[in-house]
């Protein structure tokens, strides 16, 4: 074959040094265009088996087969009538020989005439045709993609599950001196519930031997006390004491609104609290203190029993009711600090 491969011709001399070092040709810097064609044509050739599956050079070696399979036409015409007169000759003498004789003992198994064994042009045809990576830095690179899309798969995932949004939400609610307030009412609701709401049995849960536990008895309040005063007494006292008293005294004793009023230039007074948490901390802390410590009944309008029952329950008794006041003045203090 005289000249480089046509496919590497139409390549440019850039295209051409690349393909040069991607697939280790040496010592080509100094060879023009032409010269490096045929560098690359004699080294992709005589690499064939190693190259011929890299689906960039399947162009080259489709473009090499179909020149090497082409039929050259000879000057001498006794050339080309040879091989036909030769084809005619072996043909003929096929014909003339006699047919094998097959024994009438034989089995015909054994007289299947056997096919002749597939070329394997097939096979690497289908072989060129499916996409394998050329060098190990293809495949790191490919690797790397698949891990840049999963990644920005699970970003977007994220982004459109709303976790983001609802937990900054949750944040900003929880960061009121209100959330706190309603946060410690809950904590001392939690432990006086079982004193003015006793549990009592229901039914049991049967053991499950498949998964080794055991009968479980299911308890839950007793909604009949909910007719007797053993339950509202107790539950009006702390609600008097940790919730309706105070929020008295934090709605008419409110320093932001006093704090705000006749000032010009200051936002609306809409984002003041309608109740001044200290005002509300400092009254629950005196009359939890004079209640529950002290016995201070009013002149007989509360309970001395209920007294008892809600110091004995609420976790800490006073103690606990006086330190969650604390907390919750501390940290109106900083609030009203960090708005100023």
């Amino acid at each position: 074959m005289s000249g480089a491969n046509t496919w590497l011709q139409r390549q440019r001399k850039s295209d051409l040094v690349e393909i040069a070092q991607q697939y280790g040709l040496k010592n080509f810097e100094s060879l023009k265009k032409s010269e490096l064609e045929l560098a690359l044509d004699d080294y992709l050739g005589a690499n064939e088996q190693v190259f011929s599956l890299d689906p960039k050079l399947h162009p080259y070696y489709q473009n090499r087969y179909q020149k090497s399979m082409r039929i050259i036409s000879p000057a001498n015409d006794d050339v080309q009538e040879r091989p036909r007169t030769v084809r005619r000759r072996a043909t003929k003498a096929a014909d003339e020989m006699p047919p094998p004789p097959i024994d009438s003992d034989d089995e015909p198994s054994t007289a299947v005439a056997r096919t002749p064994a597939r070329t394997p042009s097939r096979a690497l045809s289908l072989a060129s045709r499916i996409p394998l990576p050329a060098t190990p830095a293809d495949v790191a690179e490919a690797v790397d993609r698949s891990t840049i899309a999963v990644k920005a798969r699970v970003a977007t995932l994220y982004r459109e599950s709303g976790i983001t949004e609802a937990t900054q939400a949750t944040r900003e609610s929880l960061s009121t001196v209100t959330s706190v307030l309603f946060a410690i009412s809950v904590f001392e609701l939690y432990f006086l519930r079982p004193e003015i709401l006793a549990d009592r049995y229901a039914f049991t849960i049967p053991a499950v031997a498949f998964l080794g536990t055991k009968d479980f008895p299911v308890f839950v309040p007793d909604m009949f006390l909910l007719l007797t005063s053993s339950f509202w007494s107790p539950a009006l006292l702390w609600a008097f004491t940790s919730a309706i008293l105070p929020s008295i005294a934090g709605y008419f004793i409110n320093l932001s609104v006093s704090s705000h009023h006749g000032r010009v230039g200051r936002r609306s007074h809409a984002y003041d609290p309608v109740v001044d948490p200290l005002s509300f901390s400092i009254t629950k802390a005196l009359i939890s203190y004079v209640v529950y410590n002290q016995g201070l009944t009013f002149g007989g309008w509360i309970d001395e029993t209920s007294i008892a029952r809600i110091n004995t329950a609420i976790y800490g008794g006073y103690k606990g009711i006086l330190t969650g006041t604390a907390i919750t003045g501390i940290l109106s203090i900083y609030d009203a600090v960090l708005k100023k």
